[in-house]
């Protein structure tokens, strides 16, 4: 049985439903996601806010954190820990980001496997209509081990 995983994120993440973030593609340590243009998103230069941009941006690589990683959720919570964004050029009209996660599934696994507190890369590329890259990010996650239960 497969999860919606942009479903889920946008369950979950209000915010980011707010935003009218689209999930496209989610799958294998990888996703693709948009924003469409809304003038309501839009800062003093015309673009959309960069908050906007990283939470896009951000959302697309929990998506793919969670495409190749869903299944440690019983034993694991992924969270981000750092996030780098470079703002290259003005974003105009609908923004679209690209993440792929930059560890193997089985690399962050088998860490998690032997008590690690993995720690894995997701870089994110943000693209505008005209397909300009106008953003790169890069967010680092890790999978912090569930506290076990009182009885």
């Amino acid at each position: 049985m497969s999860v919606d995983v942009g479903g889920l994120l946008l369950d979950t993440v209000p915010f980011a439903r707010a935003l009218g973030i689209v999930f496209d593609t989610v799958a294998d340590g990888h996703a693709v996601c948009h924003v469409p243009d809304r003038p309501d998103l839009h800062n003093h230069v015309g673009g959309p806010h960069a908050g906007v941009l990283f939470t896009l941006a951000e959302s697309a690589s929990g998506a793919a954190v969670l495409s190749a990683l869903g299944d440690q959720l019983n034993r694991a919570v992924p969270l981000p820990t750092t996030a780098t964004i470079s703002y290259r050029k003005v974003a105009l009209g609908e923004v679209r980001a690209e993440a792929r996660l930059l560890a193997s599934r089985e690399e962050v696994v088998a860490r998690l496997d032997a008590g690690e507190r993995p720690e894995f890369d997701v870089a994110v590329e943000l693209t505008d209509a005209d397909g300009t890259v106008v953003s790169t990010l890069t967010v680092t996650w890790t999978l912090r081990p569930n506290r076990p239960t009182s009885p």
